[in-house]
Order: C-alpha cells, then sequence, then structure tokens
C-alpha cells in the first residue's frame, strides 16, 4: 500500500503543489514589496500573479494532476476557464505597465493616447474571451463574430458623420498637438482646453464653454499659444501724437510693461514704432491666461505714464498740474512736514509737481537712490520688500500725508519697492529744493534720518519674520 503510494504520479503532484504554493507565494510577496518601495509599475501585475494565477494555478493542477479529474468536468474547466481569464488580464496589466506607464517623456509610447490603449484592450479582452469560450467549452464563436462584423458594417455607414469625427478625433490625440491645460487660439474661439474626449475639444473662454468637433480641428489650422514652454507674448498696439518723440514713446512703454507682475522675468519687454503714430509693446507673459489681466494693467498705466511725461497717447492731452492745485497740495501735505511757512510755501510751489499714478503702478523701486521726494496727496501707497526666495511681503501702507524717498538727501539707496494700492495723486519735490528748507530747519534732516532708521528697522524686522 505505501509503495503504491510512493509510485503513483498524483503524490509526487501533491507534494509539489503542497511545498511550491507556499515558496511561490513568499516569493512573490517579497517581490511585490520591493516593488511597492521602488514604487514600480509593476506592482499591479506580480499583485495579479501572487493573489489570483497561483492559487488558481495551483488548483487546476490539483484537480487535474492530483485527483486525476477528467478534463472535460464542469470543475475543471470553471477553474481553467478563470486560470484563463486571469492570465488574459495579466498580460494586458504587464504590456500595459512596460510599455505605456513606465514610457519615457517623449517616446510615442509616451504620446499613445488612452482611447487607443482601451479600445486595444477592449479587442484583446473579447478575442481572448472567444477563444477561451472555444477551446474550453467547445462554443461555436464563428457565427458571432460574423455578425458583429455585419452589425458593424451597417453602423459605420449609418454613423459615418459621427464615426469620422471620432476617426480626426483619435489620429489628433495620437498626434498630440496639445494636451489638458494648454491654450489654444482656433478660427472659432481662443481658451484653454479643459476636456478632450472622441468627439469634442472643451475649450475654457471668457464667455463660456467653447465645443469644437474635431473634426473642425483636424481640417483647420489652430495656433497652440502654450508652445513652446516659455515663448508666449503678448502685444498691445497704441497711438500717440506726431509731435510726441518716438524714443521717449518707446522708453515709457518699455519702462511700463517692465513693471508689471505678469511679465516673464527671463525675458525683456521690447517697443518700437509701426508709422503713423502707432507703437507696437512686446511682452513676454508666463502664460496666455495672463494676457487679459496684463493688457488692461499695461493699458492703464500708460495712460497715467503718458500725462506725466507730457505724451500724447490716443493723441489727445491734459493739464493735471495747475499752479493753483500744485498750490493747495504744497499747503495740506508738505508745509506740516517740512515745517514751511507762507514765504517758504510760496518760494517752492513753482518747483513742485504734482503727478498721478494708477493702481499697482510703480512709484519707487528697491535699490535706487530716490532723486526727488514725493508727498502721497491721496490715494494709498504699498510698501513692499523682497525675501530671499525672490517673494515681495508688505512692510506697510501710507496714506494721504506720508512721503517717500527721504533718503534723498542722504543718498542711500531705498530697500524696498512702494506700488500704489489705488489711483495716488503725489505732489515731488527734487533733491536741491528739499535741501534748501532742510538748510533753514536742521531739525528736520534729524527726523527725516529717524524717519529712514524706523522704516529699515520695520522691513529687516518683517523679512526676517517671513524668512522663518
Amino acid at each position: 500500500m505505501i509503495e503504491n503510494v510512493f509510485t503513483s504520479s498524483w503524490f509526487y503532484w501533491a507534494v509539489g503543489i503542497a511545498i511550491g504554493l507556499p515558496v511561490g507565494l513568499v516569493a512573490l510577496t517579497e517581490w511585490q514589496h520591493a516593488l511597492r518601495k521602488r514604487e514600480s509599475f509593476l506592482v499591479r501585475p506580480v499583485t495579479l500573479l501572487r493573489n489570483y494565477l497561483l492559487p488558481l494555478g495551483a488548483l487546476l493542477l490539483l484537480l487535474t494532476e492530483a485527483k486525476q479529474v477528467p478534463a472535460g468536468a464542469t470543475s475543471v474547466r470553471m477553474v481553467g476557464t478563470l486560470v484563463a481569464f486571469v492570465v488574459l488580464v495579466l498580460l494586458l496589466s504587464g504590456v500595459n505597465a512596460t510599455l505605456f506607464q513606465g514610457a519615457p517623456a517623449g517616446t510615442w509610447r509616451q504620446r499613445v493616447p488612452t482611447i487607443f490603449i482601451d479600445v486595444g484592450r477592449f479587442l484583446v479582452i473579447a478575442i481572448g474571451l472567444a477563444m477561451i469560450f472555444s477551446f474550453i467549452w467547445g462554443a461555436n464563436v464563428s457565427g458571432l463574430f460574423t455578425a458583429l462584423g455585419v452589425t458593424s458594417v451597417v453602423i459605420g455607414l449609418t454613423l459615418q458623420n459621427s464615426v469620422g469625427q471620432i476617426i480626426s478625433g483619435l489620429l489628433m490625440l495620437f498626434e498630440q498637438p496639445f494636451q489638458l491645460g494648454d491654450w489654444l487660439d482656433t478660427p472659432v474661439a481662443r481658451g484653454r482646453v479643459v476636456e478632450v474626449n472622441w468627439r469634442a475639444v472643451h475649450l475654457e473662454t471668457s464667455t463660456g464653454l467653447q465645443i469644437t468637433p474635431n473634426s473642425v480641428l483636424a481640417g483647420a489650422s489652430f495656433t497652440n499659444l502654450s508652445r513652446p514652454v516659455g515663448k508666449h507674448k503678448l502685444t498691445v498696439t497704441t497711438v500717440f501724437s506726431l509731435d510726441d518723440p518716438p524714443n521717449q514713446v518707446c522708453a515709457m512703454l518699455a519702462r511700463v510693461a517692465a513693471d508689471l507682475p505678469q511679465r516673464r522675468q527671463d525675458a525683456a519687454v521690447f517697443a518700437a514704432p509701426l508709422g503713423a503714430s502707432e507703437y507696437r509693446t512686446t511682452i513676454p507673459l508666463a502664460s496666455p491666461a495672463d494676457d487679459g489681466v496684463a493688457k488692461t494693467a499695461f493699458l492703464q498705466w500708460v495712460w497715467y505714464a503718458a500725462r506725466r511725461e507730457g505724451l500724447h497717447l490716443n493723441e489727445a492731452g491734459g493739464q493735471f498740474s495747475t499752479p493753483e492745485q500744485v498750490a493747495d497740495a504744497v499747503h495740506h501735505v508738505v508745509a506740516p512736514t517740512l515745517r514751511l511757512g507762507s514765504d517758504d510755501q510760496r518760494e517752492l510751489i513753482p518747483n513742485a509737481t504734482l503727478e498721478r499714478y494708477g493702481a499697482g503702478e510703480v512709484l519707487q523701486r528697491a535699490g535706487e537712490v530716490p532723486e526727488r521726494m514725493t508727498f502721497i496727496v491721496s490715494g494709498r501707497v504699498r510698501l513692499n520688500g523682497g525675501t530671499d526666495d525672490g517673494t515681495e511681503i508688505t512692510i506697510g501702507t501710507l496714506d494721504e500725508g506720508g512721503f517717500l524717498g527721504q533718503s534723498t538727501l542722504t543718498r542711500q539707496a531705498v530697500i524696498g519697492n512702494a506700488h500704489a494700492i489705488d489711483e495716488v495723486t503725489v505732489v515731488h519735490v527734487e533733491r536741491e529744493h528739499v535741501e534748501t528748507m532742510v538748510q533753514r530747519n536742521p531739525l528736520l534732516l534729524q527726523e527725516f534720518g529717524r524717519a529712514i532708521e524706523e522704516r529699515r528697522a520695520h522691513a529687516r524686522k518683517a523679512l526676517k519674520a517671513a524668512s522663518e
């Protein structure tokens, strides 16, 4: 009896399965943990192999080899069907992990759209299931494929327009001329790509969601504003008077554009005359999403800057700094700060200038030595300081009666920027006239020195707190 057991083939199959299954599970578990630590895409195929294929394969061998169950038995067919299906899923998962999920950037494998992968997976599963039912269960699947083929032809002829759009969309997706998040300028709309499906591309525009069929994009030319990366530029055309010096106009436009917060810092702005009183300003921006905000701010700032420099934007001019307005500003704002009497005020009025700045404009730049003092007549000004990582933090705010440029007397560079929070009206007094007033009242120099140190100390404290 014992000799018959050892000479039977089923005994060795049973012992092999009893030993091989635990050993295989332990080995696959260690492999699974190692792949998970490396965040490998092969974790899912190995998990399928460990949790499903290995136990089912052991069960199938146990039935057919150890227990000698006939291959035509229902239990063997059911287990064999499960094993074949898991092998099919494992094959698809392994191919997807090795070819597509781990594909290097820029290769054809990385550019293959998910739709193509899904369609291919569906076809492989359909063919695999047909083969499983044919070889394991003996089913006749040829009639099913014939019926499916005839049905596909009928559906294709009925829906040829829709199918054409789908094919156009698939071909365009394979080429990948754009990705989600890119900005497109098409013949029908301009916006950001938020969705791409088999039939259409969805663009988020300023007026709503624009649905553009893939066949329209595939048959027309369009511009991808987001590619190449870091090359997007905004072009703005302005008109000035023929009497305005072109060099002065271009310098003013370039200076205003350079102060825009949306400007890409690694590229320079460029302004040039086009003839017939027109000027073109090219502004490099980080993203097409900033076009609207940057253009609005630029045109607003140019309006104020042109009037400050006596230029005629759109061939229009205007007189803002009248002697009466300057006298009123000197009397209410400058005189209390500089402690000016009536005679001093009358002497200063011809040498003072009244100017306006738009919201967001720069009144003072970090690192420059002021050539004049600036007194705020109306509006608010925000003082900013730069941290080590390049970000700006708010140091303080000045409102009516405040002043900037007090370091003009000590010839010290300012440590922060000053931006207009809203429309700001200021009075400028040149350095030599401030010196004259200070010589008449030496205590002012001490007060200015104290103000400079207080602001610097406050700025250092704010910057230190921001860096911690």
